[in-house]
This record gives C-alpha cells, structure tokens and sequence, in this order.
C-alpha cells in the first residue's frame, strides 16, 4: 500500500509537464532562470563572515638574498564582507596582494601571522579584516653569491681517471646562487660527458653543465674537446706463483722474480695497488728443454691502464 500511495503521489506531481507544446516548456525554462537569477543576486547583496585564502606578496633584497624554500603565496584569514566582495576575492579579480616586507634577512626565519595584520588591512578593500588562521609562517633565505670555477671532467664510477683530457670552451664559469650551496661547489667543477667515446679526441661536443637547484650557471652548455692523456710507467718486481708444481719438491726460479711495467695517470699512481699485480708460472707448461717457463698475468690493479711482462722466461730447477 505504500507504494501505490507513493507512485499515485509522483503522478500527481509530473503529470502538468506531459502532453504540452514546446512553448510552454521555453516558458518554465524563462521561469526558473529568473527566479535563480533573483536568488542569487539577494544572496550576494548579504553580509558573510567566512574564511578565505588571500595572496601574499613579498618584498626584499632580491640583489643580496635568495629564498632556500618557496615562499607562501597565501594566507588563510577571516573576513566579513559581501557576498559580492568576497566572489571576486574567490575568483582573484582585481585582488591586491597584501606586501610583506622583510629586512632582517637572513636571520629571520618566520613571520607571526598577527604582524602581518596591517598589510592586510591595508590590501583588502571592501572587506573587513577579523583575524589571521595561521599563527607562523616559516621562511628560509641565504646570501645570494657569486662564484667562478675552473672546469675538469668528472672521473668514472669506480673513481678511475678517464683516459683523455679536455679543453673546455669556455674554461671557467661563473655560478650564482645560495651561499651555502654555492660554497660547497667543487673545485674544479666536474663535468659529466653524456658518454665518453673512444675514438672523440679530434672532435668536439657540446655538453650540459647542469648544476644544484637554485643555482644559476653563466651559461647552460660548453664546448669540450678531448685529447688523450700521457701516462706514467710504474716497474715493479714480482715473485712469481708456482701453479700445478709436485708438493713436497722445491724448486728454484732464475731470475728470481719477474720484472713488470704498470701504466697508469698521474692522479692514479698514489692509489695504486701494487699488491694486486700477480704473475703466474705453469708446471704444465714445462716442457721446454731449458727447462724455463714463460710468466702470466693473473691478476692486474683496477686502476691500470697497461701492464706489461719484460722478463720473457723464467727458468726453473729442481734444488
């Protein structure tokens, strides 16, 4: 029973709007726009007290400081005012951003939100200013500086110096920004090549300086030509490892260690490891009738760029 009473009731209610001409439909349509249009417009002529968010606007040394974070663009507040008013401070037309001007910088690190209560008072015109919502804004700036660096190519992932040198275009470039960032710059600032090709020290590339965030290097792009680079020769003496020799036997080498020749770059040869150079004697190679054998590399420093055997045998006898 219910439900028959609730249909018959929907009935009731739309059967008006069935069986009419497309004019009489224009007519209801005119209707309900006009009386939206009446609506709102009363509405928008009454006085509301709500919360907004109104834009900042800050100002300060911009030759000397720097912000580290972004600033906040605005602020939530309390305001009372007409529906009218606050529509287009909603819809930011016409809106004058309250200033706030700092001046202890860069020991100030927040601004109390009730300090910046004439600033606003000051920006918002036909709207009454009751209080700020947010207690503190927190703000971060540095000494904006300048510094110029040479330039180097960055070493290869293991720490490696890279095979060539190069000649920058221009050699040294200057980078602004934070001081602290700015500062703590390398020097000579590395720069990485996108990929280091062997056969590249005719030519030359174009490559991207890149850089931390907020600072600014004098140019975007160098012109960087590659040449290769001379190495240093480091001798060594090494005692050979007998491989595959009978246990129990001793047998004695002549010469008794093997002279090696270890290239490396100059900024390598402090951090070679002369230890990893080893070198190998076979008893199954022992077939000569001098009975001598000729020496292998078995293992070689990470950081060498050629290593070479000179003593071309070794001979060997059983004491």
């Amino acid at each position: 029973m219910p439900l028959v009473r609730a249909l018959r009731l929907a009935r009731w209610f739309v059967s008006p709007f069935f069986g009419h001409e497309r004019s009489y439909w224009r007519a209801v349509t005119a209707c309900f726009l006009a009386a939206s249009t009446f609506w709102l417009l009363n509405a928008l002529n009454k006085t509301y007290t709500t919360r907004i968010t109104y834009p900042l606007s800050w100002r300060y040394d911009e030759q000397r400081f720097i912000p580290v974070q972004p600033l906040p663009t605005e602020i939530a507040v309390n305001v009372t005012g007409r529906g009218w008013k606050l529509l287009r401070k909603h819809l930011l037309l016409d809106v004058k951003p309250a200033e706030v001007r700092l001046r202890r910088l860069p020991a100030t690190r927040f601004i109390m939100g009730q300090s910046l209560r004439p600033a606003l008072q000051t920006a918002m015109e036909g709207l009454q200013f009751n209080y700020v919502l947010a207690d503190t804004l927190w703000i971060e700036f540095d000494r904006l500086v300048t510094r110029r660096l040479p330039l180097t190519l960055s070493p290869m992932a293991d720490g490696s110096a890279l095979p060539y040198a190069a000649i920058f275009t221009p050699e040294s470039i200057a980078f602004r920004g934070p001081a602290r960032t700015v500062n703590s710059l390398a020097s000579p600032y590395p720069v990485h090549l996108p990929q280091a090709p062997a056969g590249s020290s005719e030519g030359a590339m174009i490559v991207p300086i890149g850089g931390p965030e907020l600072v600014r290097a004098q140019v975007q792009e160098v012109r960087v030509r590659l040449q290769p680079r001379p190495l240093i020769t480091v001798p060594l003496r090494v005692v050979p490892e007998l491989r595959g020799f009978p246990e129990g036997q001793k047998f004695s080498l002549q010469p008794a260690t093997v002279q090696v020749q270890v290239q490396c770059f100059p900024e390598d040869s402090a951090r070679l490891d002369r230890s990893q150079v080893q070198v190998l004697l076979s008893y199954g190679q022992f077939h000569a009738p001098d009975s001598s054998l000729q020496p292998v590399l078995s293992q070689t420093p990470t950081l060498a760029r050629g290593v070479r055997i000179l003593t071309p045998s070794v001979r060997v006898s059983r004491r």
